[in-house]
């Protein structure tokens, strides 16, 4: 049975105009404070479902470094809140595959154009969604634009989005602008169950349903303009922005070692105080096991993004003509656990970081900083509500302790998807018709899965990205606007 305290306003600590805390006082449990990002009304927002009171239990779990974070987005989820922050000492701590969730390496990509705005008709971007909903496959089940062995899925475990490069699908090029290069080391197939790869094989390159989509967007305004052009925007340059991950073989992943350390939880003497924080210690077999799998999804992952790009990119050749190319700007995860290290109290710790629903932004100092933004620092892409904005910053050069080198990685549910279907079906609103009139050409699979991802159903991401900004975390460099979605 799980156990859930929920902090009310009055009990946080302000330590600031964006931070507040959960000191250790609040529970015996407690390892460490609950740290959470935000404004006033996110707070507000923050405390009507129970994800600070999930941030609360992750202070629990053994060998937790310094404080567990939650980001202005963050919101209710499967043991961990999406957007929370924890990092465990390698040698000591746990690793929990709930921390990452069950969408490993879900991410985001941009897409720069050479076209501006205003060279687009809407017929030719009504063409252009369509041919890009034909082509890419959207939704749940099957659905792969190219034809994979379960041999083959093995390989693009082990290489990720170098699998995707070697074979074609895409340029040498895109690989430098990937978080990790586009594949995680060590993974190993052996570690993944034949039900991932029966889900896997036949789903690469596809975006799936729920939150994923692919939209067409253009830069409306600049904020920082040495990081945009560092960066290579300017406004009123079209883009694409791509969110996807792992698919059902991430999925599987996540199910499997979930079961797994539940059954172990007794043979390391681990007291949860929710079963949903399944862990299990990092150096353990299961742990180690749990971790080469999750890396086979990361490069499972980067592939997918890779092998849509390429699609992505020839269809924009069919519209816009031979010459015209999309370039990769930077690609994004936000569901992982990886090894990082870090200078605590005077000591450096090897910590086990994850990151569910969490962006990783680093400033241009960092040895991890991509070498052709290390002048100006990585780029962060925040995707919004299909109705509102998405954005592009850029990370600080700050004590990476903060915040672990992390910040938000979209606008946060503040709906649930049914409270969202309920709205849409009950008022009887026609999505497609309201974003319409908002010059916004959407497309989906589902009448059902639209609604449930309406733009009312998220935080406000100008406001989340504002929060980022005064809490240090990464500042904003532009604002994208949607004209086209393709939602699952």
């Amino acid at each position: 049975m799980a156990e859930f305290r929920v902090p009310e306003k009055r009990q946080l600590l302000r330590l600031d105009e964006v931070t507040w805390e959960v000191p250790t006082t609040f529970w015996a449990k407690m390892r460490v404070p609950a740290r959470l990002y935000a404004s006033e009304r996110i707070l507000d927002q923050i405390l009507e479902d129970k994800s600070l009171a999930q941030l609360v239990n992750m202070t629990t779990l053994p060998g937790v470094l310094k404080h567990a974070i939650a980001m202005p987005d963050v919101h209710q989820g499967y043991g961990f809140p999406v957007g929370g922050v924890l990092a465990t000492d390698v040698e000591e701590g746990v690793v929990s595959p709930g921390g990452v969730g069950y969408d490993i390496n879900c991410g985001v990509r941009l897409l720069i154009s050479d076209i501006p705005r205003q060279e687009v008709s809407e017929e030719r971007l009504r063409r252009l969604v369509e041919s890009l909903m034909r082509t890419i496959p959207v939704g749940t089940g099957e659905g792969s634009p190219i034809t994979l062995s379960k041999k083959e899925l093995d390989r693009v475990a082990v290489e990720g989005a170098h699998w995707a490069v070697r074979n074609g699908y895409g340029l040498a090029e895109d690989l430098e602008r990937i978080e990790d290069g586009g594949r995680m080391e060590g993974a190993d197939p052996a570690a993944v169950s034949e039900r991932a790869r029966e889900r896997g094989y036949v789903q690469l390159g596809s975006i799936g349903s729920g939150n994923h989509f692919l939209e067409i967007q253009y830069v409306e305004e600049v904020f920082d303009a040495e990081a945009a052009q560092a960066f290579g925007l300017e406004p009123a340059q079209m883009v694409v922005l791509i969110h996807c991950g792992s698919r059902g073989y991430g999925h599987q992943i996540c199910t499997d070692y979930v079961k797994t350390a539940l059954q172990a939880a007794s043979k390391y003497k681990i007291s949860l105080v929710d079963p949903e924080l399944a862990c299990v210690p990092f150096q353990s077999p299961e742990g180690q096991a749990y971790h080469r799998a999750m890396r086979c999804a990361m490069n499972f992952a980067w592939a997918n993004r890779q092998v849509i790009t390429h699609f992505t990119r020839k269809v924009w050749r069919e519209i816009f003509g031979d010459r015209s190319e999309l370039r990769l700007l930077y690609d994004v995860v936000h569901n992982t656990a990886k090894i990082e290290t870090f200078e605590l109290d005077g000591r450096r710790h090897r910590a086990v970081v994850h990151r569910k629903g969490a962006t990783r932004a680093l400033g241009p100092a960092h040895p991890l900083t991509p070498r052709i933004y290390a002048h100006v620092g990585q780029p962060v892409i925040i995707p919004g509500s299909m109705g509102t904005a998405s954005w592009v910053l850029v990370g600080e050069q700050l004590d990476d302790t903060n915040f672990f080198n992390s910040t938000c990685h979209g606008a946060g549910r503040q709906m649930s998807r049914h409270q969202a279907k309920k709205r849409v079906f009950g008022s009887g609103m026609d999505l497609v018709a309201v974003l319409a009139q908002q010059g916004i050409v959407a497309r989906s699979q589902s009448r059902a899965g639209l609604a449930e991802e309406a733009p009312f159903a998220y935080k406000d991401v100008d406001e989340v990205v504002r929060v980022v900004e005064r809490a240090g975390m990464a500042r904003r460099v532009a604002r994208l606007r949607p004209v086209g979605v393709i939602k699952g």
